[in-house]
């Protein structure tokens, strides 16, 4: 799989977990970023996305705010 994944979350997010449960589950690689520690992160998410809500998934170009399983399931080609 030639995509690039980047999760913006925070440790007590639920949805979070269940992105990345999802994530383990299809073996996909991602990044993560605590954007409760990382303010740097943090302030590019906001500038991504304009809000502060997480999970902020980013598969290459493609934003995605929330786990919305089935636009995940589309973007990776799953």
């Amino acid at each position: 799989m030639d995509k690039t994944v980047t999760i913006y979350s925070t440790p007590v997010c639920h949805f979070c977990h269940a992105a990345k449960d999802f994530f383990a589950a299809h073996n996909v690689t991602f990044t993560e970023y605590d954007v409760a520690a990382d303010l740097p992160k943090r302030q590019e998410m906001i500038e991504m996305t304009g809000q502060m809500g997480v999970p902020v998934i980013r598969i290459n170009d493609d934003v995605v705010i929330g786990f919305d399983e089935g636009k995940l399931t589309e973007l990776l080609g799953l």
